[in-house]
């Protein structure tokens, strides 16, 4: 499903009315190191420390023995996980210290002080200023979501506004993103239902699916270890840094628990897309109500923002949905009516036709072109596929789906092997949600 956060709590917006916070907190919050100092101190867990890299004599001088088999690498100002490295074991028998990252490739001690002096240099930190390197230790997999992870640790984004936590995401990595938990690298973002701690819908790259890549485990339904937990740990996380408007990740270390990963003060919007639910709604109901305690804010987000047991996600109605986006739902197969444009005649046809999100251009059968006169465009068009190279025709074409008229151009194919007449590829899917497990 291809979806937009149009509509539905902007970054504009969301800068303007809740992001305002004390320039104590905006230095807090653009450190982790420091960040990590101010959870500690609070009580709150966090992952080891290892070692810390300020400048190129301190890496000239730097004992890579001190380092265990896994570990990994940060900037202290990175952002969307830009300059990390995660290392998974130590290589056996090499001239110089190798280690094996995520995706099963090597990383030299050399490789490894290139990316030190990238992040010595500020090449990934906010404003490109020069930075502080640090190593953390890689926490391990909770075995519960482990079949979901793709040699990366998960995590569970939430956010929270005047000590209430108003959504929450599991970010799963995969092969695509690299074993990292970042969903514009093509990481999965899954819904949480905050009262049930239930996973809802899951999105990867704005589209909607059902299973975990390449495996037959379905994402809705995942029960999450500790949830409510992990929500008390979010808000006291927004009480330690004195924020009104947080994002707190959060992973489940297999010995220790919910451990803090990281806390964002402008978190990604996409977690609106995963959980089929507006942040600025959410965030209108309960502002000013400050509670005086995590469990108290826990309590009223769950009474709030969560599903019963009795009415699950699954039965959010598609009208709902629509609501929500400002879009209408496709599935897999729509009726269209095909407008012919033979000047001084009015006529149409109406057939069934394929969704197809894996083509860009729309296509008709030469039999709908010639029931309905259409003009042929003189532009032709070389199309390469699995089949090799073909020369198409184009004609321009207005058809009407679910009440919108839509004006495009598609090409002329012959389909009279094929089930559907016509295709509708991504170029004229723009205004729609496609769902495909919709019924006709």
């Amino acid at each position: 499903m291809f979806l937009s956060t149009y509509g539905i709590l902007g970054i504009n917006a969301r800068n303007q009315k809740y992001l305002s916070c004390s320039r104590r907190a905006h230095r807090i919050l653009d450190s982790k190191l420091l960040t990590k100092e101010v959870l500690k101190e609070a009580g709150l867990p966090i992952l080891n420390t290892i070692a810390v890299i300020k400048s190129r004599k301190e890496l000239f001088n730097f004992d890579w023995d001190c380092l265990p088999s896994a570990f990994a690498l940060k900037p202290n100002r990175g952002l969307g996980g830009e300059g990390i490295v995660v290392v998974y074991a130590r290589k056996k028998r090499t001239l110089e210290p190798t280690w094996i990252k995520a995706d099963n490739s090597l990383i030299t001690k050399k490789e490894m002080e290139a990316r030190i002096l990238d992040i010595l240099d500020g090449n990934f930190s906010l404003f490109s200023l020069p930075d502080v390197a640090f190593f953390e230790e890689r926490a391990k997999v909770e075995k519960e979501l482990k079949p979901y992870s793709w040699r990366g640790i998960p995590d569970i984004r939430i956010i929270v506004f005047e000590g209430v936590p108003v959504m929450a995401m599991l970010r799963l990595p995969t092969p695509q993103s690299n074993g990292r938990a970042n969903l514009h690298q093509g990481a999965i973002g899954v819904g949480i239902d905050l009262s049930t701690g239930k996973t809802t819908s899951a999105i990867v790259h704005e589209k909607f699916i059902d299973y975990y890549p390449g495996t037959k485990y379905l994402l809705r339904g995942i029960k999450i270890p500790y949830f409510k937990e992990i929500l008390n740990l979010a808000v006291r996380a927004q009480f330690a840094v004195k924020v009104r408007f947080l994002g707190v990740d959060i992973t489940i270390d297999r010995e220790k628990g919910p451990v803090i990963l990281e806390l964002n003060l402008r978190p990604g919007l996409a977690i609106q897309i995963a959980n089929l639910a507006g942040l600025e709604e959410r965030l209108k109901r309960i502002k000013g109500i400050r509670p005086k305690s995590e469990k108290r804010g826990v309590r009223l987000a769950q009474d709030l923002f969560g599903e019963s047991e009795e009415e699950p996600y699954q039965s959010i109605s598609q009208k709902r949905i629509e609501e929500i986006f400002g879009r209408k739902v496709l599935g897999p197969i729509e009726e269209v009516e095909i407008m012919g444009n033979e000047p001084g005649k009015r006529s149409s046809y109406k057939t069934l036709a394929k969704v197809d999100t894996g083509a860009w251009r729309s296509s008709i059968s030469f039999e709908i072109a010639r029931r309905l006169k259409l003009k042929v465009s003189p532009e032709l068009r070389i199309v390469r596929s699995s089949l090799g190279e073909e020369i198409r025709v184009l004609a321009p074409v207005t058809f009407i789906l679910k009440g919108e008229r839509i004006e495009t151009e598609v090409f002329l194919a012959d389909r009279s092997q094929m089930k559907y007449e016509m295709i509708i590829g991504r170029r004229d899917l723009k205004n729609f949600l496609i769902d495909p497990s919709k019924i006709r």
